[in-house]
């Protein structure tokens, strides 16, 4: 069945652009390209589009405030299209949290292959994105602003972990599609007192630093975008930054953080798999290792192995998932210890730990 995608961009020749790759797969097909969302507005109603592509910055009315507008109102997946600014990373994230499924960078088409990738980067996510599980809507106030949910207002218990455990133990995180929000959900409802966290989100490079500081402001833990040589401290998580692999090696009693530019492995770097890979051989038992939603399946072989070396696994289950991508992946090879709803995965996390500091 054809997928019917609503392009929105005040860019003529992006509008263009898109149109051209979209159209591209056999399975795909632009049936309106709007300059602003006030005529998206209208083409929405009239072509009944699967999924919208939308620019973040517009005239007339801003992408975002157009996104917030249709999740409430028409709530349909929407991949934003964001520029590879910090600006543009810090609005994409926002948008994530109003309820976009996924966000495609801008092109910087320096050469005919690089355009492929970006082609079939943006053809995947649209896909993903018609079978994607939608946010439900932000909860507002009687005035209009956003009411911050009751749960997000109860800080975490603290924990009571050994020295012993915070200093032996390591959790490896892996997402893609609908991620930022998992991990957020995750990392918010853990305590300060946690092993460290090495964890790796598919995003460019421009977008990395921007979430870590969003992570760090919202959670009780320490959040700092990798930049190689860090020996893991408890009460801190690693992003791997969107431009290097990140794998962590023993250093003495402990482990350190090491990026490099290798080759994309399951066309992502950074991948899932590397690091999961070297958690498997340089933590093996100690460690615990978490596949959040995503689409594709880096990160399922990394995970056997993880599991294989001794480790204790999750899998974000199937309804709590915006794709139920790479979690399924790591189920189907058996490296899934345990199927958890995310709204459980923090307590199932610090449960496993409790157990494990008997």
């Amino acid at each position: 069945m054809t997928i019917k995608v609503l392009v929105v961009d005040d860019s003529a020749l992006m509008r263009a652009l898109l149109t051209e790759i979209i159209n591209g797969a056999p399975d795909l097909k632009v049936v309106g390209s709007a300059p602003d969302p006030i005529a998206a507005r209208e083409m929405i109603k009239a072509l009944n589009p699967d999924v919208l592509t939308l620019d973040v910055e517009m005239p007339k009315m801003d992408g975002l405030e157009f996104l917030d507008r249709l999740m409430r109102l028409r709530p349909m997946p929407v991949i934003m299209i964001s520029a590879m600014t910090e600006r543009g990373s810090e609005v994409t994230l926002k948008a994530l949290e109003l309820g976009a499924v996924d966000f495609v960078a801008k092109p910087r088409a320096e050469n005919i292959t690089l355009l492929q990738n970006y082609a079939e980067e943006i053809r995947d996510k649209i896909r993903a994105a018609k079978g994607a599980r939608l946010k439900s809507p932000i909860l507002r106030s009687a005035a209009g602003s956003v009411a911050t949910p009751v749960a997000a207002t109860v800080a975490p218990a603290a924990s009571s972990f050994s020295s012993r455990l915070l200093n032996e133990k390591v959790i490896a995180i892996g997402a893609s599609t609908g991620g930022t929000e998992a991990i957020k959900d995750v990392l918010t409802a853990l305590p300060a007192g946690m092993p460290p966290i090495v964890m790796v989100q598919h995003m460019p490079e421009t977008f990395t630093p921007s979430f870590a500081r969003r992570l760090d402001t919202l959670s009780q833990l320490t959040v700092i975008e990798a930049q190689g040589g860090e020996r893991l401290q408890p009460g801190t998580a690693y992003l791997a930054p969107g431009h290097s692999h990140m794998t962590i090696r023993k250093s003495g009693t402990g482990y350190v953080t090491e990026l490099n530019q290798g080759e994309p492995v399951n066309r992502h770097r950074p991948a899932v798999d590397v690091l999961f890979d070297s958690v498997a051989e340089q933590v093996r038992g100690n460690a615990l290792g978490l596949i959040l939603t995503g689409m594709g399946k880096d990160g399922a072989q990394g995970l056997l192995r993880m599991r294989q070396a001794g480790a204790y696994t999750i899998g974000q289950d199937q309804a709590s998932c915006v794709v139920y991508g790479m979690p399924r992946e790591a189920a189907l090879v058996g490296a899934v210890e345990d199927v958890v709803s995310l709204d459980a995965v923090a307590n199932r996390l610090q449960a496993k730990l409790r157990q494990l500091d008997r």
